[in-house]
């Protein structure tokens, strides 16, 4: 049995792109929000933008002028590839409670079901991005248990993506005790590219 080595190739393309060349993003004039289809689109990437932009700063920022060697180490390639899918999923749950809650307040949208209905399909779309099926079947159990208890009146404005900021500390390939030191860089490094969406969002919505 042949044994096959992990390495930066195995990240996706678009991870790559993602992190790369997201500060392009800001110059390019967008589109407004005025369908269920245009916010679908809207949660999925810009949860993978926040996840990932965050999670290989973070990782670059450790490890410095070593962060490339680390691609030929197996382990530590499997490790980011959990944590970037882990962050990933938590990110599009807050992402998607924040923009439905924002919703039925300020535009009286009242089918709060449909943000299950997104949040499903997105999930069962990422299988083809070879998102591992355990975390997906994880996600959707915690997405369930939070829509069950969600207060949808006020969860955009009451620390709407502070799940997803902890879920980078927890996940990130980085040893405890520097974590430990690193927690409020962290935390606040995940809820500044949040305000960034969240102006953005506000900006583009027109349901």
């Amino acid at each position: 049995m042949k044994n096959f080595k992990l390495t930066w190739r195995d990240l996706s393309l678009n991870d790559f792109k993602v992190y790369f060349f997201s500060l392009f993003k800001a110059f390019i004039p967008k589109s407004k929000i005025q369908n269920l289809d245009q916010l679908e689109e809207f949660i999925q990437t810009k949860s993978a933008w926040v996840s990932q932009v965050t999670l290989y700063s973070y990782l670059k920022t450790r490890m410095g002028t070593r962060y490339v060697l680390h691609f030929d180490n197996d382990e530590f390639m499997k490790s980011v590839n959990e944590a970037k899918w882990n962050i990933y999923a938590v990110a599009l749950q807050d992402l998607t409670f924040f923009t439905f809650s924002y919703l039925k307040v300020n535009f009286n949208f009242q089918d709060i079901n449909k943000s299950k209905e997104i949040f499903l399909k997105i999930l069962d779309d990422e299988t083809t991005n070879n998102m591992p099926l355990d975390i997906i079947e994880k996600t959707k159990k915690s997405f369930e248990e939070r829509f069950q208890t969600i207060n949808w009146d006020k969860y955009f404005s009451n620390l709407p993506f502070n799940p997803s900021a902890l879920s980078l500390y927890e996940w990130a390939p980085i040893a405890e005790e520097l974590k430990t030191l690193d927690r409020k860089i962290v935390l606040n490094s995940v809820i500044l590219k949040w305000d960034i969406i969240k102006k953005e969002f506000k900006d583009r919505i027109q349901f």
